[in-house]
């Protein structure tokens, strides 16, 4: 049956994506379009999360073309990252991918215009084998008591990382715009994430201000120094963009590379 679904997280997407019209809040990014392949959907529909260093943010959207599976991105300025619902509501595409364009649906379209494109044009996607993308978590050394694990999506936390300092790739933003909604499984402390380019309404830095209720220290850096999707990338190359009141107490400050912020955090008591 033709269907759409809306999710605010690739990393939620389950058995009812398989052959689905998928919108997504996610950005565009490797580890995202890995997921969507892994869960079968018939095409699916990001967020373009400022594009970003290397075109980190539309990376994705390019790789599914080897799989055959139509892909697009919208704006970051015209819908919240991490929210689905938004990125239906008022989406603006930026870009698709060739499989998407050989279907008629191309920048310019609304996310509506989109999925209906999708729908009334792509057929299921071939059932294609996803190539694996390697490990997606790393530790970093240091000499520091406190260990700090770089990973491409906060969803790789593990309960073991409790009090650890983890380097993300993933956007700083809130999923469905919820407080309380999959912002961190785990108590860390310290968290980093991209900015996604802040977007609508500063939507990829909206988790940090919540993470302080729970004495987290936690900082964005710039989607344009460091690739999202990609923690190490994140540590190697990252400039902090936003930071929360934890992060500031404990004197990291905007400007400071991700390098420079880690190696103070490893070294507090």
């Amino acid at each position: 049956m033709d269907r759409a679904l809306v999710v605010d997280s690739a990393t939620r997407l389950g058995a009812d994506a398989t052959d689905a019209v998928v919108v997504c809040g996610s950005h565009g990014g490797l580890y995202a379009a890995w997921l969507a392949a892994q869960a079968g959907v018939r095409a699916v529909i990001f967020n373009d999360a400022g594009i970003g260093r290397h075109q980190a943010g539309i990376a994705g959207v390019h790789w599914l073309d080897a799989l055959e599976i139509p892909a697009l991105a919208v704006d970051y300025r015209s819908a919240r990252i991490g929210d689905g619902a938004d990125t239906l509501a008022s989406g603006l595409v930026t870009m698709s991918n060739v499989t998407a364009a050989q279907h008629g649906c191309l920048p310019g379209h609304t996310t509506r215009q989109a999925v209906e494109c999708l729908l009334r044009n792509a057929p299921p996607a071939p059932r294609n084998d996803v190539p694996a993308l390697g490990e997606g978590r790393a530790r970093i050394a240091n000499t520091g008591h406190r260990e700090v694990w770089a990973m491409d999506s906060a969803a790789l936390v593990e309960a073991t990382d409790r009090r650890k300092v983890v380097v993300t790739g993933s956007h700083g933003g809130l999923l469905g715009g919820k407080a309380d909604d999959g912002v961190l499984a785990v108590d860390v402390f310290a968290a980093f994430f991209n900015d996604a380019g802040g977007g609508k309404d500063g939507a990829g830095y909206a988790r940090l201000p919540v993470l302080d209720a729970r004495g987290i220290a936690a900082a964005t850096v710039s989607a344009n120094g460091a690739r999202i999707g990609d923690g190490r990338s994140t540590y190697d190359t990252g400039v902090i963009s936003h930071l929360n009141e934890v992060a500031r107490r404990l004197e990291l400050r905007e400007g400071m590379s991700a390098r420079e912020a880690v190696a103070r955090l490893v070294g507090l008591g």
